[in-house]
This record gives structure tokens, C-alpha cells and sequence, in this order.
């Protein structure tokens, strides 16, 4: 089978390798039927993710149809259309039983797919622990609707409820990129009274307002000033930073009112510092990290009742022949891309 491959820092090959088989008696395998490259992969790529195996199958957006199951796997069986969770999580650790799935404590548990273990960018792939790992997609919800269920949209579903966001509430969303956007989807389920998202390329700008045209847009530079001038109370009652860049991680805390909540989703290349001085009497509440995904069937019968729509996101598709293509355009951000689907024959 065709399978999109870490050789080395700097170097993604389309290899041909063998189908995975059942490794144990709680795996499924999924024949996939659409992918799409995540910014994760990009940090793969470049060396940021030092826990990325070489000769790995990269990718972890996927969903696809249930091919075969491990003996002890109940929840799914051949046939069923399902999405992939990003995490793999046992469900019976101290961590799952508390919905902290990130943190599973099995050796393969929080992000392995595409990093550790075989991911989706190819025809088939093995997944752990399906009874937790796969959600079956309803019949009339489409792959593509489906498609960012268990990685971006997880992540905008967990920063929102995370952010413990109010009715009424101002809510500052750093960054337009895909997981932005999945958040400020999942923002408007909380009923806020006003969403600002700060983005400083014109087109992802653009494609929020022609989206979204009630979220208010603003540039970097323009950011902090426009909150404090709205809210009337020194900040953004909830700041959510997704884009991940020092100088965005700086805009979220100044951009916060007292005694707000910042929530940090995005992943950044290096070491960021808290300048505690400066921020001293803010008395600010931070929570970061990487997403708890086990919400992934309420999120589907969100789509099912057209609360929620990615497939806007969805601007450019691919066959896997060509995903090359598909990495060169997403990293260049070229021709209104926001992300790239890859489909398989």
C-alpha cells in the first residue's frame, strides 16, 4: 500500500509498504478514505517533534471504514464508517478514567498515530484501542464533515469548554488556521457575547469574515487596543492562543482582563516565558496543553444537527500520488489554502 513516510528531518516519502495486521486483540483496521496534512506533520517534518520515530506512516486526520477487529473490540466491526481519534488511550488508566486521555499512561498512549506508530496518510492503518480510538460516523453525516472530528475540531471543542466561556462573555481567538477556526466554531456554542479573532493574513482575514460575519476581525497589531476598547473592563474575558508564535503567546496574557482565563493551544517551537513581574495583580488563570479528545460523539452529533461545519476548511483536495503537492501548498499557504484533503483511488 501507498503510505506518506518520515525518512529524516527535512525528508516525507511516498513509500510502498504492507498493510498492517491486528497486533492485538483490542486493534482495528481502517481502510481510509480521506486524510488531510495538519500542521503537526510540518513540525514532524522540520525536526520539532523529537519523539517522532523515523520510517513512521505520518498523518493523523483521518477517517475511513472498519476492515477488520481484534477479538476483544466491541464498539465497531467491519463495515462501519468511523472517525480516528489523534490520541490513542486505553480508557481504564488513572488518566482516562478521568477524561484526561492525553495523558494515558499506556506506552502508547497520547499522540502515537503518525508519530509513533503508523498513521492515516495511507490506505490502510492499525489503530489501538478501538473500542475508545474510533467513533462510528451517522449515516448522514459525509466523510468530509467528518474529517476533522478526532484532531482539530477535538482541539477547538476542548480549548472552548476548557475556557470555561460564559453567556455574554468577550472572547479573543489568536490565529484563523484550521484549529482557530474549528475553535471559533466551537466558541459559538457558548453563547459569548462577542468573538474578536486576530489574524494577520489578509486571506485567512478574509475567509473569517465571508464564514463568520459575526466575529469581529482584527490584525496583531490592532489587537490588544480594539479588546480594551470594547469590553470596556481592561481585556477579553477568555483569550484562546492557537496560533503559536512568541509573539501571539505576548498578545494572549496582555490582551486578558483581570482575573480572565487564558487557554494556550497552539504548539510552539520553542520555550516561551511568563514575565510574572509584568503580570503581577493580572491574577490570570493559564491552562495549556494537548487536547483531551473523548468527546468526539457529542461533537458528531453536533454535525449530524448542522451545528457544526468544517467542510468550508476543506479548500484544496489531493489523491495520495500527489500529496507531496499537498504538504508544498499547506506549508506555503498559497492559493486560499486553509487545508488539504487527500483521497485514495
Amino acid at each position: 500500500m501507498l503510505a506518506y513516510t518520515y525518512v529524516e528531518k527535512g525528508r516525507f516519502e511516498l513509500l510502498d509498504k504492507p498493510k498492517p495486521s491486528l497486533a492485538d486483540e483490542r486493534d482495528a483496521i481502517v481502510r481510509v478514505t480521506l486524510a488531510s496534512v495538519c500542521t503537526s506533520d510540518l513540525h514532524i517534518k522540520h525536526g520539532s517533534v523529537p519523539r517522532a520515530v523515523p520510517g513512521v506512516t505520518v498523518g493523523h486526520e483521518m477517517v475511513g471504514v472498519v476492515d477488520e477487529v481484534g477479538s476483544a473490540v466491541k464498539n465497531v466491526r467491519p463495515g462501519d464508517r468511523v472517525t480516528v481519534n489523534v490520541e490513542t488511550f486505553c480508557g481504564g488508566c488513572f488518566f482516562c478514567r478521568r477524561g484526561w486521555v492525553n495523558n494515558c499512561t499506556d506506552a502508547n498512549g497520547g499522540w502515537a498515530l503518525g508519530c509513533r506508530i503508523d498513521g492515516g496518510q495511507a490506505e490502510y492503518v492499525r489503530v489501538p484501542f478501538a473500542d475508545t480510538g474510533l467513533n462510528k460516523i451517522p449515516d448522514s453525516v459525509t466523510d468530509a464533515q467528518a474529517l476533522f472530528v478526532g484532531d482539530i475540531l477535538a482541539t477547538g471543542f476542548w480549548a472552548a469548554k476548557i475556557s470555561e466561556i460564559s453567556a455574554g462573555d468577550t472572547v479573543l481567538i489568536i490565529g484563523a488556521g484550521p484549529t482557530g477556526i474549528c475553535t471559533l466554531q466551537c466558541v459559538r456554542l457558548h453563547s459569548p457575547g462577542r468573538v474578536i479573532v486576530c489574524e494577520k493574513d489578509p486571506a485567512r482575514a478574509d475567509f473569517v469574515r465571508r464564514h463568520y460575519p459575526d466575529a469581529d476581525v482584527v490584525p496583531p497589531e490592532r489587537a490588544e487596543e480594539y479588546v480594551r476598547s470594547v469590553t470596556g473592563r481592561g481585556g477579553a474575558d477568555r483569550v484562546i492562543e492557537a496560533a503559536g508564535t512568541d509573539e501571539t503567546f505576548a498578545l494572549a496574557w496582555k490582551s486578558a482582563r483581570p482575573n480572565a482565563i487564558v487557554t494556550v493551544v497552539a504548539l510552539y517551537d520553542g520555550p516561551q516565558t511568563l514575565p510574572l513581574p509584568d503580570m503581577y495583580g493580572k491574577n490570570l488563570t493559564f491552562k495549556t496543553g494537548g487536547v483531551d479528545g473523548c468527546d468526539c460523539d457529542e461533537i458528531l452529533s453536533l454535525i449530524k444537527r448542522g451545528r457544526l461545519d468544517t467542510t468550508p476548511l476543506i479548500t484544496h483536495t489531493f489523491d495520495i500520488k500527489n500529496i507531496a503537492r499537498a504538504y508544498d501548498l499547506f506549508e506555503s499557504r498559497s492559493g486560499g489554502v486553509i487545508k488539504t484533503a487527500i483521497t485514495f483511488g
